[in-house]
């Protein structure tokens, strides 16, 4: 599908707006971006067509449960890369693998790892990042504004914890607001 109406889609259908502070798409042909708040399945929907607006294909992670029957064939469809949290390791390893082997790869990862409200957000970002030497940008849906977009490229030290934390308080000061509003926690 066209990115155009891909944008059509997201702006006047659903009536989301693109920030006014997000830059031109990355020149880089890797990276991660990640997206938050996560509280909503919508948050998926608005997250598709506003990356699927610039014409590239992104891969996002969602558990392997999700991958059942028609709906499987859909999420790949759609570019899901189904995680098996029993083995995150392996899932790891071959996702790191695709990564490196691909010419052009971009991701899409929410940091909070579930829908529910989480202080302590999942760093596996981190790892992919660090293991293949791709950037990580903020990329955000706040829903009283009805915004999209994504801006902050974020440097990583080789401290998880830190950074992550530091990335939770950069959500916090863009007051964002959550389709479910007391399901998104920044500390």
């Amino acid at each position: 599908m066209n990115p155009k109406i891909h944008r059509f889609i997201l702006c006047k259908i659903l009536g989301w707006h693109v920030s006014e502070d997000e830059i031109i798409a990355p020149s880089d042909r890797k990276a991660i971006f990640l997206f938050a708040p996560h509280t909503s399945i919508w948050d998926f929907v608005v997250g598709y067509f506003f990356f699927r607006s610039y014409g590239e294909r992104l891969k996002v992670m969602i558990k392997k449960e999700a991958f059942k029957g028609p709906l499987g064939w859909l999420l790949r469809k759609l570019g899901a890369f189904p995680i098996d949290r029993a083995n995150s390791q392996a899932t790891m390893v071959h996702l790191i693998h695709s990564i490196n082997e691909s010419d052009k790869f971009y991701m899409v990862i929410c940091p909070e790892g579930t829908r529910r409200p989480v202080k302590r957000w999942k760093t596996g970002y981190h790892t992919i990042a660090r293991e293949t030497g791709i950037p990580v940008y903020l990329a955000h849906a706040d829903y009283r504004k009805k915004e999209v977009g994504y801006g902050k490229k974020v440097e990583l030290t080789d401290n998880a914890r830190e950074d992550t934390n530091r990335i939770q308080q950069l959500y916090k000061e863009m007051g964002l607001t959550a389709k479910h509003p007391k399901q998104f926690v920044t500390e």
